[in-house]
């Protein structure tokens, strides 16, 4: 019971995190009142991000999708970092701990890959500002397949440094991403299928009931 107790206050605890980290985002955006962009743009990002908890094939998400999203309508770096980021590792506290609490002793806050995964984030958020300052199908198309290409090489070398089960050489880094390849094609279409849904659906939202603007906040 003791054990119980203690899982259920840190549980509580890192909810309370991610609710200050929220309203801290939203008190330091300029105009977060007059600027419906900016609520619609991080509420995409979320719910992209929640769709990790539907059940789907291995690697068909929404993660590359989101930061290719958020790189391409955050003016600001620091959102467009923060915010995927922080949407991934929310799902991961979920996946984790109510999902995939079987393979795990105790509440798990974060795991070992993470800092990859965040890596990757940051990375595809980057190439996202440089190829989508003027969106259009071709380039959200090419950003797409940027970030699946990104996500795949940080995230199977996170795995080959962490892990036990390949070498620590580069024929072990080889079999690594060699092992990663069956999954590539899902993080392909689930960073295509996603980025489809996110930008059009926003384009339509933006067309008919928002300011239109290439930017937010």
């Amino acid at each position: 019971m003791y054990k119980t107790e203690i899982e259920i206050k840190q549980f509580a605890s890192c909810f309370a995190l991610i609710f200050l980290m929220e309203k801290t985002i939203m008190k330091q955006a300029e105009g977060i009142k007059n600027n419906p962009n900016l609520f619609f743009i991080v509420l995409f990002i979320f719910f992209a991000a929640l769709s990790r908890l539907i059940p789907h094939p291995p690697n068909f998400t929404a993660v590359g999708a989101i930061a290719v999203f958020g790189g391409a309508y955050f003016n600001r770096k620091w959102l467009a970092w923060i915010v995927p980021v922080i949407a991934v590792w929310f799902t991961d506290i979920l996946l984790n701990n109510i999902v995939y609490a079987q393979y795990y002793e105790g509440f798990v806050l974060v795991t070992n890959n993470f800092l990859f995964t965040a890596t990757a984030l940051i990375l595809i958020v980057l190439l996202a500002q440089t190829l989508l300052k003027k969106i259009s199908v071709l380039n959200v198309f090419g950003a797409s397949i940027g970030a699946s290409a990104i996500f795949f090489l940080i995230s199977n070398f996170g795995v080959w440094l962490i892990s036990a089960y390949y070498p620590a050489n580069i024929p072990g880094l080889l079999a690594a991403y060699t092992a990663g390849l069956p999954f590539f094609l899902n993080t392909l279409a689930g960073d295509l299928f996603y980025c489809t849904l996110m930008f059009g659906s926003f384009a339509v939202l933006n067309r008919y009931v928002l300011t239109p603007a290439t930017k937010s906040a």
